[in-house]
């Protein structure tokens, strides 16, 4: 199954950035790579079931590349596959709760963790991790869309 989306990983563990176009998800992927996460998809996301996992992948043709906007798209950048963790539901700040309930996202019988986020926000790279950490079960939630 391929789909509209982003995936990066930091340390293995894979996060799908579902947006439409141009609504930031490569701009967050960029500020993300700068911090040490690593490029699993760009633009084009790749999923296969292994288990009880939900791999991301590039596809072949794709694979490497990011698009900037302004200024094209980058080839030769590190990728690998990763399982997917978390999916981030990329939208403006205003249509964001709070505190927000609980959600998922499931493909081919996975389901997964979803959060909202606006991927424009300086803090975003901060917030994946900090929901990866929760979704991971390093850190806690006591309320919000991550609590058990």
């Amino acid at each position: 199954m391929t789909l509209h989306g982003s995936a990066v990983a930091l340390d293995g563990e894979g996060i799908l950035l579902l947006a439409p176009p141009g609504s930031g998800k490569s701009d967050l992927v960029l500020r993300l790579l700068e911090g040490g996460w690593r490029l699993v998809a760009d633009d084009q996301v790749a999923l296969r079931r292994s288990g009880d996992a939900l791999l991301a992948a590039p596809p072949p043709a794709l694979a490497g590349m990011l698009e900037l906007r302004g200024l094209g798209l980058v080839s030769g950048l590190a990728w690998a596959e990763a399982p997917l963790h978390l999916v981030a539901r990329l939208q403006p700040e205003e249509a964001i709760p709070r505190l927000p309930s609980p959600e998922t996202w499931e493909a081919d019988g996975v389901r997964l963790p979803l959060v909202a986020l606006d991927g424009r926000a300086a803090s975003a790279p901060a917030r994946l991790r900090a929901a990866l950490d929760v979704a991971r079960g390093r850190l806690g939630m006591v309320a919000g869309a991550l609590a058990a």
